[in-house]
């Protein structure tokens, strides 16, 4: 009877290359995805929150019985919006993001997009007043919030403070074409 050599157990060093090398191509077809939904989050929590502010300042106005504004600026590399009292130009980000008022208005609620997040806003109209009688919105506007890769999501804001979502071309699946 021949003596058998035991059989080794384990993976030699070309199997486990070639598993690595196989789970780094699944891995970087996947990050792009990955960015891309991230991307698209973020769009659909800044309108989110942009339309929750809307409604905020137009039910500010009303509480309060005095007229409300939502000012949109760029400061250097980043966007914001300010909701405040006071006339149109009044109130402006700075470039830290805190509101700079002038002229006895008052801040009441900054919201800060920094370059770093690749989210921007872009507005027809530099601001929106909210009247406290009637509950409506002049001049009606349109605020685009955008990404780095172009997606897109527009916020138009009518006469009555009522915010329509929708997405120009590229379309984004779950939103109406602009």
């Amino acid at each position: 009877m021949k003596n058998a050599l035991p059989r080794q157990r384990g993976l030699t060093l070309i199997e486990c290359a070639t598993v690595l090398s196989v789970l780094a191509v699944v891995a970087g077809m996947a990050v792009p995805s990955f960015e891309r939904s991230i991307e698209r989050r973020r769009l659909e929590g800044t309108a989110a929150q942009l339309e929750t502010d809307v409604h905020y300042a137009r039910s500010l106005a009303v509480a309060r019985n005095a007229p409300v504004r939502m000012s949109f600026s760029a400061p250097a590399g980043a966007t914001c919006y300010v909701i405040h009292t006071g006339a149109a130009g009044q109130c402006d980000c700075s470039p830290s993001g805190r509101p700079v008022c002038s002229g006895g208005a008052e801040p009441l609620r900054v919201v800060r997009l920094g370059g770093d997040l690749g989210i921007s806003l872009q507005s027809n109209s530099r601001s929106m007043l909210f009247d406290p009688v009637k509950g409506t919105t002049t001049p009606t506007g349109t605020v685009k919030v955008s990404g780095r890769s172009g997606s897109a999501i527009h916020q138009v804001v009518n006469i009555m403070g009522r915010v329509r979502s929708c997405s120009p071309a590229p379309v984004l699946s779950g939103y109406k074409a602009c």
